[in-house]
């Protein structure tokens, strides 16, 4: 199993993120949905370096707990983007929201053990 440091791994997740609604058709729908993907993909990461530069445990956990509820927000925003019946896209977006859900777990386990 490989290990993965926490920071490189929402970095490697927000890239994905970007590559893969670079690619998605720039329709109406889609346009504020893929802004939304974008901006929640970003903040997981932040939010998760955020907690490890805190000022104490309730900072951390809410950070962490803000991370978690973006990692949420990516999985909503991934299903609800149109790929334009692209298979690459789906699979594309069937990653991201089997990463988003891992990161949100791992994440959800930290938490519990702070608390």
């Amino acid at each position: 199993m490989a290990t993965y440091d926490l920071e490189d791994r929402t970095l490697k997740f927000a890239q994905e993120v970007r590559k893969f609604t670079s690619e998605l058709p720039k329709t109406n729908e889609n346009i504020e949905d893929i802004k939304q993907l974008t901006r929640a993909s970003a903040s997981v990461g932040a939010n998760y370096i955020e907690a490890n530069e805190s000022l104490g445990d309730k900072d951390k956990i809410m950070h962490l707990k803000i991370s978690k509820k973006e990692s949420k927000e990516c999985r909503f925003f991934a299903r609800l983007v149109e790929t334009g019946g692209s298979r690459d896209l789906q699979s594309q977006r069937e990653k991201i929201i089997k990463e988003a859900t891992e990161i949100m777990n791992i994440i959800g386990s930290i938490i519990r053990k702070l608390s």
